[in-house]
């Protein structure tokens, strides 16, 4: 089995700020976030792009989950979902973005810039807005 980041924050050896997480899929904020409550969806299994996962219909469904609660947690007007295959694609292991988008917050383009969460305190309570309401969400 390959061994990245994702792998060893699957595994619990490597910490980090998880809003969901069952068989299929482990869901977390991204550590350097295009906006705060940005999530990185993905699949426990190690597989590296979309066309190496067999059955992408419960690993979307999770998408479909997260989606919703970062619009409703962090009352966002939408998100923004994009996947990389390879080609800017930063661990070599399948993830999905789900990043909140609100008009007029200055995202243009293909340009992420990146932010930070000022603590530990302020990422988690983000996790939790983001996980409270995943929590009333059925996964399909």
């Amino acid at each position: 089995m390959s061994t990245d980041l994702f792998c060893e924050i699957i595994a619990g050896e490597r910490p980090a700020f998880v809003v969901h997480s069952d068989e299929v899929a482990v869901s977390f904020l991204d550590a350097r976030p295009v906006f705060k409550g940005h999530v990185l969806v993905v699949p426990r299994i190690h597989v590296e792009t979309l066309t190496d996962l067999a059955d992408v219909g419960p690993f979307f469904e999770r998408v479909k989950l997260v989606t919703g609660a970062v619009e409703e947690a962090l009352e966002a007007a939408g998100t923004f979902v994009a996947l990389n295959n390879r080609v800017s694609q930063s661990v070599p292991h399948l993830h999905v973005h789900v990043v909140p988008r609100n008009r007029k917050d200055g995202l243009r383009g293909f340009f992420w810039p990146r932010t930070k969460y000022e603590s530990d305190e302020e990422a988690r309570s983000y996790a939790d807005r983001i996980t409270k309401a995943i929590g009333g969400r059925p996964v399909s």
